[in-house]
């Protein structure tokens, strides 16, 4: 991912009498700021007039086209695949699926399904919503060992392992939880 430069934070500073040192003190390169110079001086755009817009604004106007891809493969409707994910028994496999057949009849490429996974998850990144993963009450227990070991010391000063069985139940989020001394498959049995 190609990172925008700051362009009004560049204006606004040689405006102030900064130089290219000072600049790239405040984190922009130096070939940065010469680039939104010249950028500048050739669509006459001074701090004056760049005050009053926006960042993005300042940078489509300095370097236009910049940053904009169009993308080869059809994009699906994410805030209708999100809606549809919400639906017991849909799977983001299941979308994917019928998100090709879609690809197919319109004659597009389609996204291939891990990548169809990532950009789900930075739409739901982006968004600020949850991705869901459906469960039933009572269909199923996540069990495992936790992560590292305890000790426990008795009480004529012997150290042990003690190991945690961890049990939860996904609908609900109830968790239980009990000490062991080995793994073993009598203890995750017991």
């Amino acid at each position: 991912m190609v990172r925008k430069i700051n362009a009004k934070l560049v204006l606004r500073l040689r405006a102030e009498g900064f130089s290219l040192r000072q600049i790239e003190a405040q984190g922009v390169s130096q070939h940065s700021s010469i680039k939104v110079e010249r950028a500048a001086a050739r669509e006459q755009l001074t701090w004056e007039t760049a005050a009053t817009m926006t960042e993005a604004e300042v940078y489509a106007r300095l370097f236009p086209g910049v940053g904009i891809r169009e993308s080869a493969y059809l994009q699906p409707d994410w805030p209708v695949m999100h809606r549809e994910l919400a639906k017991v028994g849909v799977t983001l496999k299941l979308l994917h699926a019928e998100y090709l057949d879609h690809c197919h009849t319109q004659g597009a490429a389609g996204l291939g399904y891990d990548r169809f996974c990532k950009t789900y998850a930075a739409y739901v990144r982006a968004q600020g919503v949850t991705s869901r993963v459906g469960h039933k009450a009572g269909q199923t227990i996540e069990v495992d060992w936790s992560g590292p070991t305890m000790q426990l010391t008795g009480p004529g000063g012997e150290t042990r392992n003690v190991y945690v069985f961890v049990a939860c139940l996904p609908f609900s989020r109830y968790a239980f939880v009990e000490p062991k001394l080995d793994m073993r498959q009598d203890s995750w049995l017991e």
